[in-house]
Formats: structure tokens, C-alpha cells, sequence
């Protein structure tokens, strides 16, 4: 199971869809094969060896500790672990979206990145947006970058840089 440390006035609330098992098993958000976390560290986000990002061990203890070092925040909308998300079923998201909203209004993080876009899909409950900044202005900014596992590395590379700054780190 994972355990979310949230703390008020975050950098960054990062919000996945819904944990992978290994992920699930490991209680590390979006540690099944650790691309996303080779990602953050790549674009500044964090700055550990990928050593650390490597051992399961070092990496629940950074994840632990990760609201108060590095001022980010981690969250699923669905908290029922899947090989992937063709095996949700519609209307699973509807608790965890109230859930996030909730988060995101007591918990005040400066930047929400969706990972994704079927995460931010079913938040807004359409399909219409694109990927990046979403709106002029808004508080908190909200941002939809793709997820991290298919594609270029350097895309979501240089999205996380963009959240990095918006977040103003």
C-alpha cells in the first residue's frame, strides 16, 4: 500500500492515475520501473544518485522524507493497484478525484502536475486539453505532462524542467 505524505504549500503535488503493483508492493508512487524518478532527478527536481533511485530501500526512505526535502508531494486518484489502467472501470476515480480536490484546497501546492493524460481525463472529466499549462493563471497552476514511460526521455524531461520552474525551484 501507499502511504502519501502530504504537507501544506508543496512546490509540486505530483497526481498518477493509479499505482502499478510493484509500485503498490514497494509503497513508492510510480516506482515500478523507476523511470519517473530517473526523470525528476534529470531535470533538477532531485538531486540523488540514480543509485538511490535504483534500491527499493533508499528510495522509500527519500520518498518518505520527500515533502519536507525537496517540497513535493505525491498522490493517485485511484488507490487500487493494476498491471494498467484498461483495468479500471469507469467511475472508480470519482471518490479520489473529491479526495484530490479536497487535497489540493487544504494542502495549497503551489503546482499540481498530472502524469498523464488519462490521470487529468478523469479529473476533468473530459478529454479536451492539451498537454502543458493548462490556463493563463490559476491557483495552483496546473500542468498536464505525458506519461513517462513511453516516449521520448527528453520531452518529459524538459516538461518536468518547465513544472521545476513554474514551481520555482
Amino acid at each position: 500500500m501507499i502511504k502519501y505524505y502530504l504537507s501544506k504549500n508543496a512546490a509540486i503535488l505530483f497526481v498518477g492515475i493509479n499505482p502499478h503493483f510493484g509500485s503498490y508492493t514497494r509503497g513508492v508512487p510510480f516506482s515500478n520501473n523507476k523511470m519517473f524518478w530517473y526523470l525528476l532527478s534529470e531535470a533538477g527536481i532531485v538531486n540523488e544518485p540514480r543509485e538511490v533511485l535504483k534500491d527499493d530501500k533508499k528510495l522509500k526512505k527519500l520518498y518518505e522524507g520527500m515533502s519536507g526535502k525537496y517540497r513535493l508531494n505525491f498522490i493517485n486518484i485511484i488507490d487500487k493497484p493494476t498491471k494498467n489502467v484498461s483495468q479500471l472501470k469507469k467511475g472508480e476515480e470519482t471518490l479520489g478525484v473529491k479526495r484530490l480536490n479536497e487535497v489540493i484546497k487544504k494542502k495549497n501546492p503551489k503546482v499540481v502536475c498530472f502524469i498523464g493524460k488519462v490521470t487529468f481525463a478523469k479529473f476533468k472529466g473530459t478529454n479536451k486539453f492539451r498537454f502543458g499549462l493548462q490556463g493563463k493563471s490559476s491557483n495552483p497552476i496546473i500542468y498536464v505532462m505525458h506519461f513517462p514511460i513511453r516516449g521520448y526521455a527528453s520531452v518529459r524531461i524538459k516538461e518536468l524542467k518547465e513544472v521545476k520552474r513554474l514551481a520555482g525551484l
